[in-house]
């Protein structure tokens, strides 16, 4: 019995500590972990889909709770990346990676390497949703609201930004700061012009 709860603490510690490790230090995470020190993290693509899971079930709770009624088109988004689940999410992981492996080519990683890196960054993204998801539910009720929806800006800001922040911190060194200024431009510009293709042939369907 001692053996299996040391096992599952052992486990349970990893999660946190990777979790924590990623959103305090994403680009030197992936960069240990690129260079074989693989020991102390949980499984990123196990965390990754772990994450998913809680989003998807914090975002429902969310609407349950809040009883939101949402418009048409709205409703038909939702219901596709609700369908889609799991393919939206291995979506996401090859626009991020594609366009940081074309922008920083400099550092000579290969594309597999730079799906570990946009991997944990959008951990980090889930996260920022997850929380956003439950401040949200606390601000349904009136007395919360308005510090629920100031926490929810900082949130929303926190997470459009997260992948600048992961590649900042993994590649700050080998790049000047206005080198990584336009790069880090470029990349958002070509992600969210994809993004946005995306949501418009959503929108056709």
């Amino acid at each position: 019995m001692n053996d299996i709860l040391g096992s599952v603490w052992h486990i349970e510690a990893r999660f946190l500590n990777t979790l924590k490790e990623i959103l305090i230090r994403p680009g030197v995470t992936a960069t240990n972990y690129l260079s074989g020190k693989r020991i102390r993290y949980y499984n990123f693509v196990s965390l990754l889909l772990i994450m998913f899971g809680f989003n998807v079930i914090a975002f429902h709770l969310y609407l349950n709770i809040s009883k939101t009624d949402l418009d048409l088109e709205s409703s038909k988004t939702l219901s596709f990346f609700s369908k889609y689940s799991k393919a939206t999410l291995l979506f996401l992981v090859p626009i991020l990676a594609f366009n940081a492996w074309i922008i920083f080519r400099k550092i000579k990683f290969n594309l597999a390497e730079h799906f570990v890196i946009s991997t944990i960054s959008l951990i980090g993204i889930l996260t920022f949703f997850l929380v956003d998801d439950l401040v949200s539910m606390i601000g349904v009720y009136q007395p919360f609201y308005n510090i629920s929806n100031s926490i929810d800006h900082v949130l929303e800001t926190a997470f459009v930004f997260f992948p600048a922040f992961t590649y900042v911190n993994a590649f700050r060194k080998k790049y000047t700061f206005w080198g990584l200024v336009w790069r880090l431009v470029l990349f958002y510009v070509l992600v969210f012009s994809e993004i946005l293709t995306i949501v418009l042939f959503i929108n056709k369907l």
